[in-house]
Order: structure tokens, then sequence, then C-alpha cells
């Protein structure tokens, strides 16, 4: 059966019209929503983030540094500095907002000229603070800096909705190794004693996020393990936690999502994999998307994973795990033809 196509965030072309022009010509009405390819200093996911710490007059550069995985960089930790309190810290502006409305008059003018199919919406991702403090802001402050962060998320959100019409918008929070590889190890942390209690937290923090979307402006959730390096976290047992999420989010909305993103490693076309798909309870409105697309076993591969999903559940969109921001962009048309052929 035909699929839709899903695009996750980043894509290592020159600017953001490019990104349009490509990806409408490549997929036109089979995909529904394009990002602007998180370009420039924002392809590298959240590390462009790390100015707001640097730059804040309450934090100062910790002796710390943090690191996702054996083989990834080091992330710069920042911590208060002497005499400053968490309630006199706030951030004004994330800049998330002000990029993308610059890139929607982009999309806007090549939707006009045709170039992009007439349905289809202009795709924002926002980054929750639980990712990026895990990042750049030393353990013990996590529990006090999460609130400010999402708050200033929220009014990015807000500024969104102000400026780009809302039947042309969908926004997208990722939900990644920050909370998916705490799962998997059950790492205690300021978040929670237990992965019962983890899985509470993030789920309040994800809803209250969601709510906070307007209602006639698209809500969708990508789940991750991370992609440094072009290496998870941590390898995921199954789709376990991710089902367990998804639904807990279907549940608890107080609105429709219409996407929940959820990635299935390379090495993964077996049935154990998929299994906890059969649990999984989405609301009528939520297209679930699998992301099973690998460059580096093509069509043949992502056709093997595909017929495994196939056993568990049917009617899902395709997608990559992750953005294609650490990718070598001369692959970009490949993979682009990947997603297409497969999904037709």
């Amino acid at each position: 059966m035909p699929r839709d196509i899903y695009l996750v965030g980043s894509i290592p072309l020159p600017d953001a019209p490019t990104v349009f022009e490509t990806v409408g010509a490549a997929f036109g009405p089979r995909i529904k929503r394009i990002p602007d390819g998180e370009t420039g200093e924002r392809l590298n996911w959240v590390f462009w983030q790390e100015k707001l710490f640097a730059n804040h007059p309450g934090f100062e550069r910790s002796d710390k540094d943090f690191q996702l995985h054996a083989t990834s960089g080091t992330a710069r930790r920042y911590r208060l500095k002497s005499g400053v309190t968490a309630r006199e810290v706030s951030f004004d502006n994330l800049f998330y907002a002000d990029v993308a409305i610059d890139s929607y008059r982009s999309f806007k003018a090549l939707k006009d000229e045709g170039k992009i199919a007439p349905g289809t919406r202009f795709q924002v991702d926002l980054v929750p603070a639980h990712s990026v403090i895990w990042l750049f802001v030393d353990e013990d402050l996590h529990a006090a800096i999460d609130p400010l962060y999402n708050a200033a998320v929220k009014r990015e959100v807000d500024k969104l909705a102000a400026a780009i019409p809302h039947d042309q918008l969908a926004i997208q929070f990722d939900v990644a190794s920050a909370v998916f590889a705490r799962l998997e190890r059950g790492d205690v942390s300021s978040y929670g004693a237990s992965k019962a209690e983890m899985v509470e937290t993030f789920s309040r923090i994800l809803l209250d996020l969601g709510n906070h979307v307007p209602k006639d402006v698209e809500l969708l959730y990508h789940f991750c393990y991370g992609d440094a390096e072009h290496r998870h976290v941590v390898e995921p047992t199954d789709m376990g936690d991710m089902v367990e999420l998804a639904n807990r989010l279907s549940n608890g909305i107080a609105r429709t999502i219409e996407l929940i993103h959820m990635p299935v490693p390379r090495d993964r076309s077996d049935e154990r994999y998929f299994e906890p798909l059969r649990a999984l309870k989405l609301g009528p409105e939520t297209e679930l998307c699998l992301g099973l697309v690998h460059y580096t076993d093509g069509v043949e591969g992502t056709r093997r994973r595909l017929a495994t999903a196939e056993k568990f559940v049917r009617d899902f969109s395709i997608g990559t795990e992750c953005g294609f921001g650490r990718r070598d962009p001369a692959t970009i048309p490949e993979l682009l033809r990947i997603h297409a052929e497969a999904a037709a």
C-alpha cells in the first residue's frame, strides 16, 4: 500500500528555500508537512542552544562536561553564578520562533508558486527542557531549571501561533534520549526515583507542552534514542517504552495529536522489536510514523523492516529514525529517493 512520508527536522542543504524546493519536488503530496531543514547553526540539533547559557548573566561555565556516549563529542555544562538563585533566572528568547517565522516567508512564497503541494503544512521543531539542560546544565539544577526553560518553550509556541496562520502550521516536540535512554536504563534522576516515576513526570511535561499548542495547529511528537555520530545513546530493547509513553499522551491530551513518530534501528527487523505495537492505543486522528528508513541498507532493508512492522500495525507513514543533519549532504538525494520508492 502507498504510504505518506515524514521528515523529522534537519536536512543539510544550503538554506530553507532549497530544502522546501527539494523536498516538495521529491515527494509532492506524499508529505503532509515540511520542516525548514534546521540549516546553518541549527543543523546539529540543540547544540546551538548552548549560547543561551554561555551568554546568560546568571550562568557560568561549570567544571563538568557531558558526553552522550563513548564515541560522541562532549557538551560544556553550566552552573549558576555565586549568589544567583534559580528564581532569578529566565530565558527571554530561545530564537526558534524568530528563525521559523523568517523561514515561513520562503515556504509561503514557494507554495504560492506551486512548488509545494497545496495541503502541505510548515513544520517547526521545538525541544523540551529535559533534552537541552541534560546537555548544558549541571545535574543538581535540572529540577529547578526545567520549568523555567519550558516556560520559554511555551512563549515560542505563542510567537509562532501569532505570526503563522494556524491552518499552515505544525509543531513538533522532540522526545529524545534524555527521556528514552533514562527509561531504557532505569536511571534515577530528578525526573523520578524509578522508571515508573520518570514515565509519569515526562508524560506530564509533554502533555503540558502539547496542550499549550492551539487546537487548530497540528501537534506532533518525535521519539528518539539519539543520533550523535550515527549511534544511539542506548539501544532499545523493543518498542515498549515508546508505546507506553504514546498511550499516556494519547489518553491524557486535551486536544488531538496529529502524529507520533517512533524509530526503528537498522538491525531490528525481528518481531520481538515490534511486538509492543499490539498494545498501541492511539486516537483515530493520530498518525503513526515508523522511522524505519535507513540510508545504509536502502530500499531492501527498509522493506524488510516494513514487512515485519505490518504484522503488528497496518496504517503508518514512514521516515528515518532522526533528522539528516549529521549526514553528508551528498547522500541526501539518494536518501530522498529511498523514501519515495519505499513509500510507493
